[in-house]
């Protein structure tokens, strides 16, 4: 049986109409953080991300570039899209992609089953529809054009011209769950999170909500209504469907009953797909809804949000070729409050890698190594009596552990890795105040120098721990250096929430060589 409880995170999948910029990557080290730690925790974890390859964007994008859209989806999904979590070193359990055969199937029994419980019927529709968001756009989303598009109606996020569609559909009677929604979002307030996103999905619901147009017959783009192959099924349904069809719906009760239900984290822009009709799609089904669902801010480059069809993306591996995946990984994690918008500069980005990883981090841990080497041949010593010294920093480290695991728990990232943070702080200026160098030089202070630096090397045996779902290159390197692995076991078996029992590392543990861990970065 596995141990711990179930803890199922997923991503958006991603469209695959282009490569990947920053955007995409930030998501999916988020979601990587926070499954890396429930994993560490002993919890039964798993990590779900993919890409979305039906619709009509899709088929457009692939008619100008000369391909068929399966083709174009291969291509892009193997040169781009998987490789991306190679770059920023996602441990992902799953990958799914829309076109494949096992989500295929199962789609199309959730979809008979939703007939069948006559939550579907067919009716003409007539609505004005953005390509780009896939979706007949509500009244709130509807602006008036100008420059270019005076005198047409625009997608207000994407500034295009929407389209007049008329089409003979197949509905889902979203409506009737109307109720039921509000009810779900007044008895669990966290269904939805931050705060400003449930408020926004609550006012939404509470203004009325229209049945769905779940089906298209004006291109075959996607997967065939099973009743009506003249039809496809909206991609927006097709897609949602995902988090369920990956994990066995309709085929593997066993594993989907241990998985479900998931955590969705998704961008704020598709909020309202995951928070109003996702859940009512299940409640149809008779399902659980979700566990949750976490919209997060927008990353800016410029104050503009990141954007492929507006040239301001950028890619990954335009900071991970210079910086490193884990700079990448905690730049992101630490500068921005997760839930919120958040700014991305170069020059941010250098100075943090500069002051925080390499010296405050990165130096922390060349420094104990050698002076365990230095002073007492490479081998760990035994701590003497503590002093009010050594007391203060193990109740830094005790509370920051409760407090990064307490932010995790609620998606606050940024919050548990300054959290984790206040322990590189505080071993910095342990050492400081100590002066390990000074006490070298008298040998009846032997065992206060010996004191310091097992109390500084128990500290990086934390912080490893730690910030190992953050920094998945440099922790193992130390964790290695410290050469507590024969005695402790590998780095991944650490339990996080255990980190913080001090007196863990066993005194006459020989360290071995650590490479700098955040090298010096040249200018250009």
């Amino acid at each position: 049986m596995p141990a711990g409880r179930p803890f199922y995170l997923t991503t958006p999948i991603f469209y695959v109409n282009d490569v990947p910029h920053i955007g995409h990557a930030y998501t999916e080290v988020a979601a990587d953080v926070l499954t890396r730690w429930h994993r560490q925790s002993g919890d039964d974890t798993w990590l779900l991300t993919g890409t979305d390859e039906h619709g009509q964007k899709i088929l457009r994008t692939a008619t100008a570039n000369g391909a068929s859209p399966k083709e174009w989806t291969d291509r892009l999904v193997e040169t781009a899209w998987k490789p991306l979590l190679k770059t920023i070193d996602i441990a992902n359990d799953d990958f799914i992609r829309t076109t494949d055969e096992r989500h295929e199937r199962r789609v199309k029994l959730f979809i008979e089953k939703l007939r069948e419980s006559g939550h579907i019927y067919e009716a003409e529709y007539e609505g004005l529809y953005c390509v780009g968001c896939e979706e007949f756009k509500p009244e709130s989303e509807i602006v008036d054009g100008t420059d270019a598009y005076a005198g047409q109606k625009v997608c207000a996020i994407h500034g295009r011209p929407l389209e007049l569609l008329q089409e003979k559909n197949y509905f889902f009677r979203m409506s009737a769950f109307q109720q039921q929604l509000l009810d779900l979002y007044k008895e669990r307030p966290d269904f939805v999170q931050p705060e400003s996103a449930r408020n926004e999905v609550v006012a939404f619901v509470s203004q009325g909500l229209n049945d769905l147009s779940i089906s298209r017959s004006s291109f075959d783009w996607g997967i065939p209504i099973p009743w009506d192959p003249s039809h496809v099924l909206y991609v927006w349904v097709d897609a949602l469907l995902n988090y369920a069809t990956a994990i066995g719906y309709g085929e593997d009760d066993a594993n989907f009953e241990r998985r479900w239900p998931a955590r969705h984290i998704v961008g704020k822009d598709i909020l309202r797909f995951h928070a109003v009709i996702w859940p009512a799609m299940l409640l149809a089904a008779g399902l659980p809804v979700p566990a949750g669902v976490f919209g997060h801010g927008w990353l800016l480059v410029g104050g503009e949000k990141m954007s492929k069809s507006k040239l301001t993306g950028i890619a990954p591996n335009e900071i991970t070729d210079t910086f490193g995946s884990d700079a990448f990984r905690y730049y992101f994690m630490r500068a921005i409050s997760f839930g919120q918008d958040g700014s991305f500069s170069w020059e941010d980005l250098a100075a943090r890698y500069q002051a925080e990883l390499a010296n405050g981090f990165g130096n922390l841990a060349s420094r104990v190594i050698a002076m365990v080497k230095r002073y007492f041949d490479g081998k760990i010593p035994a701590p003497a009596e503590y002093s009010p010294a050594e007391t203060a920093l193990q109740s830094t480290v005790a509370d920051a552990v409760q407090a990064a695991d307490a932010a995790i728990e609620r998606f606050a990232i940024h919050d548990a890795v300054a959290a984790i943070w206040t322990v590189v702080d505080a071993l910095n200026g342990y050492i400081t105040e100590q002066e390990p160098w000074a006490l070298a030089k008298d040998e009846a202070q032997r065992g206060r120098l010996g004191t310091v630096l097992y109390s500084t090397a128990e500290g990086l045996r934390v912080l490893a721990v730690l910030l190992s779902p953050v920094l998945t290159k440099a922790t193992p390197k130390l964790w290695t250096a410290l050469g507590v692995e024969p005695t402790l076991g590998a780095l991944t078996a650490q339990l996080v929430r255990e980190a913080g029992v001090w007196g863990q590392v066993q005194p006459g543990t020989v360290v071995g060589e650590l490479e700098p861990l955040f090298p010096r970065i040249e200018a250009a």
